[in-house]
């Protein structure tokens, strides 16, 4: 099915559909018959990462693919062990010679990894990456108002995403709201909750999608789309991959969604506890 209708319009003029593809853990063969078969079903924004160690099964689904260039959203993320001006910009050359593409649709820094202090020295890597015609569209992920605030007024540069934790037991309402009033939009990752927690069999949850005739996946993912948030979701399942785009025939009431925020543990409902100022990773 197309998405165009239901865009997200960023600050940079550009456009993104409301649910793309996550890559984690997804590799080789298998990972590429996937991610084939996610593309044939729709699915045009795909997102990976350097740390994902995936950047060449994602190349190969590409070029597999009956869907042209041009018509898929590749994006990636910066690792914390090149927040080096001068090292991402040669991470983002090499990652693009991997995965075997000449530019990236959309490129993150993938955490702020605030205790090393050198996140505004990879922003200006990426706002000058996007001059050099390597990326497209510019955005930030697991930043946190102080971390947004830093990079804009020291480049004069807005991103134009932020792809954060959220999902009913995180809700993470004030950073989607701090990144609206910046005009950045909110792309949620591991939407669903993760094996770690019981998201997809929530009692609550459950009782909603039952109330619309729809899987809990589907009310959550309708439940980001109503708050303007683009949600980025794992599915290798040919029939979740389907039905994760199956999200335009309902609405939920607000009686809902109040609910379904009402489910937010705040700090306690972070997946693995990795909370920006803290967690740092160097893979």
């Amino acid at each position: 099915m197309s998405l165009k209708e239901y865009e997200f319009q960023l600050n940079d003029g550009t456009s993104l559909p409301p649910v793309g593809m996550g890559t984690v853990h997804m590799q080789g063969a298998k990972g590429v018959t996937s991610l084939v078969q996610a593309i044939d079903r729709g699915y045009r924004l795909i997102d990976t990462s350097t740390n994902y160690n995936n950047e060449g099964m994602v190349g190969e689904a590409i070029r597999r693919s009956s869907v042209p260039r041009e018509e898929l959203i590749i994006s990636s993320k910066l690792p914390g062990a090149a927040h080096d001006y001068d090292k991402a910009i040669l991470m983002i050359q090499e990652s693009l010679y991997r995965i075997g593409i000449d530019y990236f649709d959309k490129y993150l820094i993938h955490w702020p990894l605030p205790k090393q202090g050198k996140f505004t020295e990879a922003w200006q890597g990426l706002v000058d990456a996007q001059k050099f015609g390597l990326i497209k569209t510019i955005g930030v992920s697991n930043f946190l108002e102080e971390h947004l605030d830093q990079i804009i007024s020291e480049t004069g540069v807005t991103p134009a995403t932020n792809q954060i934790e959220r999902h009913p037991y995180f809700n993470n309402k004030e950073l989607v709201q701090v990144n609206e009033e910046r005009g950045i939009i909110t792309e949620a990752w591991s939407p669903l909750g993760r094996e770690i927690n019981d998201v997809l069999t929530n009692d609550t949850l459950r009782s909603i999608a039952d109330k619309y005739g729809k899987s809990v996946a589907q009310v959550i993912l309708r439940w980001n789309y109503e708050n303007n948030v683009l949600t980025v979701a794992k599915a290798s399942n040919p029939v979740h991959q389907k039905a994760n785009l199956d999200l335009f025939d309902f609405s939920l009431s607000e009686e809902d969604k109040e609910h379904i925020d009402s489910l937010d543990q705040g700090e306690d409902g972070r997946l693995q506890g990795q909370h920006p100022n803290e967690y740092e990773e160097f893979d």
